[in-house]
């Protein structure tokens, strides 16, 4: 964790909502009051930018920031935020190197922004450097490996099928809940092998997981965070004690974990660290993606008649979404020595955001960048999976759901319609939306 001196507390304000403070007394004067004017990208001291402030996520209003940074700063440094100093790299291809470069940027340190207390810090193999990294990966890998796709196929199709044809049409209803989350909950309990009427569960403990930060998640705070994620833990414990003495190999995540050569000695800790990480990347990705697809089609009419017109383009869209949408914002990684980055010096033992978000909007490297464009030329180019060692492992399966998504759509559907700006998370690790009222409108 931060110092005392740098870590944030909220004080009241009358009705201004809450203003930003360091433990200290002194104002984060680089951050915006909930409710309060964002200044435009023109205006701000680049210097003492925090593109983290969660007020531009809930408001969707960093990518302006991000467009200076780019321009002006691409490789920049941050001296004092929440949880102390940070680079942010903000080109796609600087995020390239750093990613690809896992000789001098480690991973195992975290992910994230936040460092975790001793006490209470999560080792999960996306948080690891090789060796470690690759035996506990390969352990959980088979079950997104061709073969399980096919047969999962048939599955999501059915459950989607299911799903839409629940939906009310013509009138409001919440896409995020009743699609989004419903859809990647059901494909999550499948994985784990999860008791089916606890599904919702998962859902929440991946809420928790990355929201430790954020009150509308965790208005306790970091014991909330803690108690919630300890009944997590106990929940899956159970699970693992069910099945770690099968007398069968498994196919499911939990028992593959138990019965795995690399993984069956993990302690308590790193058991917990490894199930938030197969639920974070199986829900957050797939369900917010899920909600861009409709929302990004309402922004775009043009592409959703030309998609609408050809469905083999539906592979092709389901990509450029995630590219636009980049549900996760950003990874970080720890320099280990020294590195120049873009005339910038770096140094060992720095934190380091490579900001997907931005990466996949560098004009430098896709046209038209803020367009969804669902033919675009090499679509799958974008960042959103990262790259390297630590490549999304579930890539596929979180594509095989939206292609399946669009592909029943339409036989039900002639259009969407979002009669509200959605509700966003309050947070630059997550990029996702927390409701999203739609209208269905049925084939004629």
């Amino acid at each position: 964790m931060a110092d005392t001196a740098t870590e944030v507390t909220e004080k009241k304000s009358g009705n201004d909502g809450f203003v930003p403070q360091f433990e200290d007394g002194r104002v984060r004067e680089n951050h915006v009051r909930p409710g309060a004017p964002i200044p435009p990208a023109s205006a701000i001291d680049l210097d003492n930018l925090d593109i983290t402030d969660p007020e531009l996520w809930l408001r969707n209003e960093m990518w302006g920031r991000f467009e200076r940074l780019r321009n002006e700063d691409p490789v920049h440094y941050c001296p004092e935020s929440a949880v102390g100093p940070y680079w942010s790299v903000t080109r796609y291809e600087d995020i390239m190197a750093v990613d690809t470069d896992h000789k001098r940027f480690s991973s195992a340190s975290g992910i994230t922004l936040v460092d975790l207390d001793e006490d209470f810090s999560l080792p999960m193999f996306i948080a690891m450097d090789q060796p470690k990294h690759d035996v506990q990966r390969k352990t959980v890998q088979p079950i997104v490996g061709p073969d399980n796709l096919k047969n999962f196929e048939k599955l999501i199709r059915e459950r989607t099928v299911k799903v839409l044809d629940s939906l009310p049409v013509g009138e409001p209803f919440d896409w995020v809940d009743n699609v989004s989350i419903e859809l990647t909950t059901m494909m999550l309990a499948t994985l784990f092998n999860f008791p089916f009427e606890d599904r919702r569960k998962l859902t929440r403990w991946s809420d928790v997981a990355t929201g430790r930060d954020n009150p509308d998640v965790c208005p306790g705070g970091e014991e909330q965070w803690r108690t919630e994620l300890l009944e997590c833990l106990g929940y899956f414990t159970e699970l693992w004690n069910q099945r770690v003495n099968a007398n069968e190999p498994g196919s499911d995540l939990i028992t593959m974990l138990a019965q795995g050569e690399h993984t069956k000695d993990m302690d308590p800790m790193e058991y917990l660290g490894n199930i938030i990480l197969l639920i974070v990347g199986g829900n957050d990705t797939t369900r917010n993606s899920m909600t861009a697809s409709m929302y990004g089609m309402n922004l775009f009419p043009k592409e959703f008649e030309k998609l609408k017109a050809d469905h083999s383009l539906i592979p092709s869209a389901v990509s450029e979404i995630i590219r636009w949408q980049t549900p996760l914002a950003h990874m970080r990684r720890t320099a280990l020595e020294d590195v120049e980055l873009n005339g910038k010096t770096i140094k060992a033992g720095d934190k380091v955001l490579m900001w997907y978000a931005s990466g996949n909007r560098d004009e430098r490297h896709f046209e038209r960048p803020n367009d969804i464009w669902i033919d675009r030329p090499k679509v799958r180019s974008h960042l959103s999976f990262g790259f390297g060692i630590h490549r999304c492992v579930g890539n596929r399966l979180g594509e095989m759901q939206l292609k399946i998504l669009w592909e029943e759509f339409f036989k039900r559907f002639d259009d969407i319609i979002v009669t509200k700006e959605p509700m966003r998370t309050r947070g630059c690790f997550v990029k996702g939306y927390t409701e999203m009222e739609v209208v269905l409108v049925p084939k004629s």
